[in-house]
């Protein structure tokens, strides 16, 4: 018993290739990419939760790269997210290659910290060479984080 799959000669179909690409696999793969990168983006901007002074100051644009001193509430010293004791910090800051002259340095304070404390970092860097050195603060019309919006009141009749 044979079986001729061309069709044979007398009126039946030959047998073509498939010349499409199945694109659903693809999509579905993209799709599943595209929510892990969804979710975990927001993730990768972590950094050492403060509660940070308002300002009416105007923001200033951002460099490439900044580093960043945070200070907490607790008066602990951080050097991007890594905990330092003082004597590290400039140590740290030489070690990373950072131009003295042309590197800025951002201090980030909480409110509740002492100004003392905030002004004896700053004084670190400033005594080690480093005279780019800016605060950072939120804007006065930010909301606070976490923070819900105040009710609308009603008109008053007089």
């Amino acid at each position: 018993m044979a079986i001729n799959v061309n069709g044979g000669g007398r009126g039946g179909r030959s047998y073509r290739r498939m010349s499409e690409i199945n694109v659903t696999p693809f999509v579905d793969v993209m799709l599943v990419l595209l929510v892990i990168f969804m979710v975990t983006a927001p993730l990768l901007t972590v950094g050492v939760p403060v509660d940070l002074p308002k300002t009416q100051a105007a923001a200033i644009s951002k460099p490439d790269e900044p580093l960043i001193v945070t200070v907490t509430a607790e008066g602990k010293v951080y050097l991007q997210e890594t905990e330092m004791a003082d004597a590290q910090l400039v140590e740290k800051l030489r070690a990373m290659g950072a131009d003295k002259a042309e590197q800025r340095l951002y201090v980030r304070g909480d409110k509740s910290v002492a100004y003392g404390r905030v002004m004896e970092v700053m004084g670190q860097l400033a005594g080690a060479g480093f005279t780019k050195v800016a605060l950072i603060a939120e804007s006065a019309d930010a909301p606070a984080p976490g923070a819900r919006p105040a009710p609308a009141r009603p008109p008053t009749r007089q």
